[in-house]
C-alpha cells in the first residue's frame, strides 16, 4: 500500500521537527516536504501533489487562512489539515469555509493527528471531538460573528492583529502588504463592525473567544 504523502507548514522549526518524528514513525504516512511560509506551501503543493497538507494558521506572509484559499484556486481537489493553537470556533470556522478538510490543535493527542489524517484520505471532514463540545458550550454575539464571518481572509487577520495591539506599521511587516492597503483595511473593518477604536475591536475579539482576556 503506498503511503500517504504529507507536507507540513509551519513557521517552527522544532514544531515541524516533531511533528515529521510523530508521523515517520509508523509506515503509513511520509512527510515529502516542508515549509515555513504559506507562499512556499503553494508552491511546493504544486510541485510536490501531497496527498494532504498539514498546516498552521499563524504564519507570516500571507497566513494560512489566505494560503487553504489559494491551494484550493489552484485544486479544488486537495486535502487541507490544520493544526492550530487555536481552540476558538471562530478559527474552526473560517478555517473549514476557506476549504480546510479538518481542524485539530496541537495539543491533541499524538493519535488524533494521525487518526485525522487517515479519516481525510477516506474522504471525510475532521473537527477533533474536543472543539466540537467546545462550540456547542461557547455562545457568540450573533450580529459581530455574522459580520465577521463575512469577512475575507485578509480582513479577518487584519482584524486580528489590530485587536491584539500591533500598530498599522507593524501590521504591515507582518502581512507584506503596504501601510495604506492595512489602514484601509483597517478602516472598513471599524466600519462594518461600528466601532471607532481599536480596544472596541479587542473587546469583541474577545467576546467572540478570538483573544484570551
Amino acid at each position: 500500500m503506498n503511503k500517504i504523502s504529507i507536507i507540513l507548514v509551519d513557521d517552527h522549526l522544532v514544531v515541524r521537527a516533531g511533528f515529521k518524528m510523530l508521523l515517520s514513525a509508523g509506515d503509513r504516512i511520509d512527510v515529502i516536504a516542508e515549509a515555513s511560509r504559506g507562499e512556499q506551501a503553494i508552491q511546493l503543493y504544486q510541485e510536490q501533489q501531497p496527498d494532504i497538507v498539514v498546516m498552521d494558521l499563524s504564519m507570516p506572509g500571507i497566513g494560512g487562512l489566505e494560503t487553504i484559499r489559494r491551494i484550493l484556486q489552484r485544486d479544488d481537489k486537495a486535502r487541507i489539515l490544520v493544526f492550530s493553537v487555536h481552540h476558538e470556533q471562530v478559527y474552526v470556522s473560517r478555517a473549514l469555509d476557506a476549504g480546510a478538510r479538518g481542524y485539530i490543535t496541537k495539543n491533541s493527542a499524538p493519535e488524533i493527528l494521525v487518526e485525522a489524517i487517515e479519516s481525510i484520505m477516506r474522504g471525510d471532514v475532521y473537527v477533533e471531538q474536543a472543539l466540537k463540545k467546545h462550540a456547542e458550550e461557547t455562545q457568540a454575539p450573533h450580529d459581530c460573528q455574522d459580520i465577521i464571518s463575512g469577512f475575507s481572509a485578509r480582513e479577518f487577520d487584519v482584524f486580528v492583529l489590530l485587536a491584539s495591539g500591533l500598530t498599522v506599521h507593524k501590521i504591515a511587516d507582518q502581512l507584506c502588504l503596504g501601510q495604506k492597503t492595512v489602514a484601509n483595511y483597517a478602516t472598513q473593518i471599524k466600519k462594518k463592525l461600528q466601532v471607532d477604536t481599536v480596544t472596541e475591536l479587542a473587546h469583541i475579539a474577545v467576546n467572540l473567544g478570538v483573544l484570551q482576556r
